[in-house]
């Protein structure tokens, strides 16, 4: 298989939300396991398909860029790859297509 990384990775682990996928809108909660300029390798409880739309953000902890509160980056992006692991794992490759930076009132 040729190899379709554009970028550096960088092994980032930050909680990530699966706000929905072209084939259906289900949450899910998961984990980044690397992060690149164009896309992201995620964990999360259940497979996603290979070429699906998948909209999802990751939360940058405040601590971890000396800002006085979390950052959320929401993206939109594609499933390029499905690893399964297991009933309960999967891992997903995703190519990121949009981002932007959420604002969030303080406390919420």
């Amino acid at each position: 298989m040729a190899e379709l990384r554009t970028g550096t990775r960088f092994p980032v682990h930050l909680p990530i939300k699966v706000l929905g996928t072209s084939q259906a809108k289900t949450e899910l909660e998961g984990t980044t396991e690397n992060i690149s300029g164009a896309g992201v390798y995620i964990w999360v409880d259940q497979a996603l398909e290979v070429d699906s739309r998948v909209e999802f953000e990751i939360t940058i902890p405040a601590p971890a860029i000396a800002a006085d509160q979390d950052v959320v980056l929401h993206c939109i992006g594609r499933v390029v790859r499905a690893d399964p692991q297991s009933a309960e794992k999967s891992g997903v490759a995703c190519v990121i297509d949009e981002y932007d930076f959420v604002r969030r009132e303080a406390g919420s």
